[in-house]
């Protein structure tokens, strides 16, 4: 094997160790033009110097520099704005209805980014207005990579992350021109919370969440890493809490726990109905 292949095959399972993503040979290539930046800042030549680095004892540092330059940390606000209108119009009154009694609501984005995703969701509440006075709302943002958080909670973006997704009465609404960009204005940001954490590890805070965006982040999971997610998810979610998924990804056939909304593609319902269901018609 070129040993510069060979090379490219660690770094890939770099990745796969640390965050369960599959690089499969196809897309290899986006690992070259990925650690670009990392290679100038650090001076490596090449990825074979790049892998014998990594080998090094004191070199745990730039491991993780290394998987954060390789994920796809795309997004942008009220992503995919059909999702956001159903969990708007027709998710929360069903999730207000079951949690009249304690007024408590808790959502989890995983894999949020640099924030765009649980900005949009607090904004839709500041939206909502009347709705929610005297509602505890909670809304958790979550990703691997430690410096993608930092921005998430600095949450100033600039003119073209601004612009994407939002109109220009909720970017003055929501948002303050500084000299280093667009800043969520502090209500917003007080609203979310950010942690470090990998969904294939037990979930933060077990049967808490009364909604779950996971969207696009199992896309390049093999079947058996997503079985794990779905696990995780599944101990995360309340009794009839909904977990959305990316357009692309499924639970049909990966899960016991899940059943999907019968209005909604890719958005589904937990709770042991949805065991038993799945059960059933697998016996069938």
């Amino acid at each position: 094997m070129d040993p510069d292949d060979l090379a490219i095959g660690i770094i890939a399972g770099l990745l796969e160790a640390r965050t369960g993503q599959r690089l499969t040979e196809d897309r290899r290539w986006r690992i070259a033009p990925a650690l670009s930046g990392l290679f100038r800042e650090r001076g490596i030549s090449s990825h074979q110097d790049l892998v014998v680095l990594l080998t090094q004892p004191d070199e745990s540092s730039l491991a993780q520099d290394v998987v954060e330059a390789l994920l796809n940390n795309e997004t942008y606000f009220f992503r995919d704005r059909g999702v956001f209108d159903y969990i708007s119009d027709t998710l929360l009154p069903r999730l207000a209805s079951a949690r009249a009694k304690t007024k408590k609501l808790s959502i989890w984005s995983v894999g949020c980014s640099t924030g765009q995703e649980t900005l949009s969701l607090a904004m839709m509440f500041a939206e909502q207005g009347k709705r929610w006075d005297g509602w505890e709302i909670e809304i958790l943002g979550t990703d691997v990579s430690s410096s993608v958080l930092e921005f998430a909670r600095e949450a100033t973006y600039s003119n073209f992350q601004i612009q994407r997704g939002l109109s220009v009465a909720q970017m003055l609404a929501n948002f303050t021109e500084t000299s280093e960009g667009w800043k969520a204005h502090y209500k917003l940001r007080d609203q979310v919370r950010y942690e470090v954490h990998n969904v294939l590890h037990p979930a933060p805070y077990p049967g808490r969440f009364d909604l779950i965006l996971c969207r696009n982040v199992l896309l390049y999971f093999d079947n058996a890493v997503r079985d794990r997610a779905f696990s995780r998810l599944s101990e995360a979610l309340s009794e009839g809490g909904r977990l959305v998924l990316g357009g692309g990804e499924t639970v049909l056939g990966r899960s016991g726990w899940f059943v999907p909304d019968e209005e909604r593609q890719a958005v589904y319902v937990h709770g042991p109905a949805a065991g038993s269901a799945s059960k059933c018609a697998s016996a069938a």
